[in-house]
């Protein structure tokens, strides 16, 4: 079941950039800020009350988040919902003729469960399922 926006992914340059933004302006709270070796980036985690604000800065210049701001420059890079069951709704989304990345869940950040469908299935928006284990969601 898909029970909540989890959160908005923001590719930006830089962090240190970027964060007196939401942190100082928006007096939003940055809940920590996380290294993801395999997506080869760096996440902030911004709590917005509901829901949070990822803001994803590329370390290096080969991964997926390097290349969407190379391409696109910065800004919203995708919408994550919050799952639960993450494998039946991968395949609840096959089965509606839904293209996926991942076809299985992959360690994302703060530890959950997450997959990508592609955006040629989505009206040309990322769209990730995000299942947090053991976070009684």
């Amino acid at each position: 079941m898909i029970n909540r926006v989890d959160h908005i992914g923001i590719a930006v340059k830089s962090l240190e950039e970027s964060l007196p933004f939401y942190t100082d302006v928006l007096k939003l709270k940055l809940l920590g800020i996380e290294t993801v070796e395999s997506q080869k980036v760096k996440v902030a985690f911004i709590d917005t009350g509901n829901t949070h604000i990822e803001l994803l800065e590329p370390m290096g210049n080969d991964g997926a988040i390097a290349k969407f701001i190379e391409k696109r420059g910065q800004g919203i890079h995708h919408i994550a919902l919050g799952v639960t069951s993450i494998e039946e709704r991968i395949q609840d989304m096959k089965e509606n003729g839904i293209k996926m990345i991942d076809e299985q869940p992959r360690l994302g950040a703060g530890g959950s469960h997450v997959a990508f469908m592609h955006p040629k299935s989505t009206g040309s928006v990322l769209v990730e399922l995000c299942e947090k284990k053991g976070m009684g969601h």
